[in-house]
C-alpha cells in the first residue's frame, strides 16, 4: 500500500524496514511513552507481526513507514488496527524517529491516514490512546481533530508504575464535517 502527500510518501512496512523498525523501538525518547525497553528478539516479533498483508478486516496493525520525498529518509511509522466488527473503528498510532518531530510530518501523515481510513475502508470512529504525559501525541491527534473522550486510570504500566491513558476519538461525521 503507497499514500502520498505533499511531502511524504506512506508504504507498507516491509522486511527491508527492520533497521527503521529496531531504531525506533532502541531510542529512548521514542519510546518513553509506548513501551518498557525490549530485547531484539520482542522486537523483531512485534515487527513480523506488521508485516502481513492488511484489509480493514485483518487482526494486526497497518504500519505504514513514512519517508520524506525529497530525500528519501524513513522518519517513522503510522498506522492502524482495525477493529471491524462490530463497529467499524480502528485505533491509530504513530512513532517519529527524534530527527523527524516537530517538522509537521505526524499531523501530514496522521491526517492522510485518516482520510484513508474514512474514504477508502469506512470505519466508522478512529480511537487512540495516549499514555498521560505525551503532550505532544495528545496535541498532534487533537490538531487532526481527535476529542479527549476521558482519562483511562492505572491502565498501562511502565518501568515498573501504573500510568493512566487519554482515551481520543474521532467520529467520521465529525471529519466531513470539518473537511468543509
Amino acid at each position: 500500500m503507497k499514500l502520498e502527500t505533499e511531502r511524504l510518501m506512506l508504504h507498507s512496512l516491509t522486511e527491508e524496514d527492520w533497521p527503521l523498525f529496531l531504531q525506533l523501538y532502541r531510542d529512548p525518547q521514542v519510546i518513553r511513552y509506548l513501551a518498557d525497553p525490549l530485547d531484539e528478539a520482542e522486537i523483531h516479533a512485534r515487527f513480523a507481526g506488521r508485516l502481513p498483508a492488511w484489509n480493514k478486516h485483518s487482526q494486526h496493525w497497518l504500519c505504514l513507514v513514512m519517508r520524506e520525498k525529497a530525500s528519501g529518509a524513513a522518519l517513522g511509522l503510522t498506522g492502524l488496527r482495525a477493529e471491524w466488527l462490530p463497529f467499524q473503528q480502528a485505533e491509530v498510532g504513530f512513532a517519529s524517529l527524534p530527527v523527524g518531530q516537530g517538522k509537521g510530518y505526524g499531523k501530514e501523515s496522521l491526517r492522510k491516514l485518516v482520510d484513508f481510513a474514512f474514504h477508502a475502508c469506512g470505519f466508522h470512529k478512529l480511537n487512540a490512546t495516549v499514555t498521560e504525559g505525551n503532550i505532544a501525541s495528545r496535541r498532534l491527534l487533537e490538531s487532526c481533530g481527535f476529542q479527549l473522550e476521558g482519562t483511562l486510570r492505572d491502565n498501562f504500566r511502565l518501568a515498573g508504575q501504573w500510568c493512566n491513558d487519554w482515551q481520543l476519538g474521532l467520529l467520521a461525521n465529525e471529519y466531513a464535517v470539518a473537511k468543509k
